[in-house]
């Protein structure tokens, strides 16, 4: 089967609006947190998220082009733009029927949807309703734009996995690929989920955090006062194509794919599993098929959002799978500075894994100031404010959805 390495990357989160931006900032331990701006929170819960700062649709799109996207669109068209760039890809050059997109969303058009049906309401429940209603909320509408914006005819399609699509996303690109039906593939994953329903039912779930007081600080993934987590927006994208690609055309090469794993927690619609069954599925499945044993992993991007029982059921897994080796394999989580962006989560996490694997760099965990007694004491959490020096040669990268989603991505330094 053939080698797969990426190529290209692109990104647009809370804590930096282009790739560069939201790397140094993950390296200097910087907090996305901030006080909604979207809608008025005054009757909510939770009154901050992890926005987009001073977002403009307008910088990137004509006016008639935005009005035809909903915001996770957008986000996720930008992303895919600075990765095809990043790649230098020249798509006159290639075989467009050999180039696929697989883009996932977990939701999709969160806010057309919730802002069509306050202005039916408001209308007399007269159905006068926008003509791109449907265009604009359906998940599989990013991976389509992204299609038809650059003539792309290969595989193209949206897992909807929840807070596990991107990464499974990028899974399905590797596999794709070694297996010969597409060179190259633009995956990762976008959502645009802060609006007044989306924070309410999270609220109405009691997963998200309500530290209103002490928001910048309240993603503390790992820590004994953790109360929920930071919701977030925006998205992160990948060149992802075979090692003969990239060769023939003269690319860098940030890293290589070499496993993915996924499984089922088969437990619950939203909780993950106690003893953290499905994520050690995936994670064994993953290491085994880049023939690889756990004590090779020297990095493991936690999904970890800040959830009493997720980031424990995470961490009960790693510890399983990597008792004889707890104390060499390095853990962080990024979600404390970016929140948690659903089905752009993984994708984003995937940019900064790579990353760690390509500069020897791993980001910190911030804001956990008082670890789990739950949690070993051997396991390396990268708690503070500044990044960590490591050989970083293998790292992994873990998320999970609502409905027991599991899926584990391997990476590997490239070496021609």
């Amino acid at each position: 089967m053939k080698r797969v390495v990426i190529t290209g990357l692109g990104a647009i989160t809370p804590i930096g609006k282009n790739t560069k931006e939201y790397w140094n900032n993950l390296l200097n331990g910087v907090s996305g947190a901030d006080k909604i701006t979207r809608f008025d929170t005054t009757n909510f819960k939770t009154q901050f998220a992890c926005e987009i700062k001073n977002y403009d649709a307008l910088e990137y799109f004509d006016k008639k082009e935005a009005r035809k996207m909903d915001r996770f669109a957008q986000y996720g068209i930008i992303a895919a733009d600075e990765a095809i760039k990043d790649a230098a890809l020249d798509f006159t050059k290639l075989d467009i029927n050999k180039i696929g997109v697989i883009f996932s969303a977990g939701i999709g058009g969160f806010e057309t949807f919730e802002h069509e049906v306050i202005e039916y309401t408001k209308g007399n429940f007269i159905p006068r309703f926008n003509p791109f209603f449907i265009p604009k909320i359906i998940s599989n509408g990013l991976s389509g734009m992204i299609s038809i914006k650059y003539g792309l005819r290969g595989i193209n399609y949206c897992p909807v996995t929840a807070c596990a699509a991107s990464t499974q996303s990028i899974i399905h690109a590797f596999n794709y690929i070694r297996l010969n039906k597409a060179d190259i593939v633009i995956t990762g994953g976008s959502e645009a989920p802060i609006t007044a329903a989306s924070i309410g039912k999270f609220n109405a779930m009691k997963a998200m955090s309500t530290n209103n007081e002490n928001y910048q600080t309240a993603s503390k993934p790992f820590d004994t006062n953790r109360d929920g987590f930071v919701v977030g927006e925006g998205a992160g994208a990948l060149v992802v194509e075979s090692l003969e690609s990239a060769i023939k055309r003269g690319a860098k090469v940030y890293a290589e794919i070499v496993g993915g794993g996924e499984s089922s927690d088969a437990y619950h619609i939203t909780g993950t599993h106690p003893d953290g069954i499905g994520a050690f599925l995936a994670m064994t499945e993953g290491i085994a098929e880049a023939g690889l044993i756990p004590h090779d992993i020297d990095y493991i991007n936690a999904h970890a959002t800040s959830t009493g029982l997720g980031d424990l059921s995470e961490i009960k897994a790693i510890e399983k799978l990597f008792a004889t080796n707890l104390d060499k394999v390095q853990v962080s989580a990024s979600k404390s500075m970016t929140g948690h962006l659903l089905g752009g989560t993984g994708a984003i996490e995937a940019i900064s894994t790579c990353l760690s694997v390509n500069t020897d760099q791993i980001p910190p965990t911030i804001n956990t100031n008082e670890t789990d007694t739950n949690i070993p004491k051997e396991l390396n959490l990268s708690l503070g404010k500044k990044a960590f020096s490591k050989k970083v040669n293998y790292a992994l990268s873990n998320s999970f959805g609502f409905g027991g989603h599991c899926a584990a991505l391997i990476l590997k330094k490239y070496i021609d």
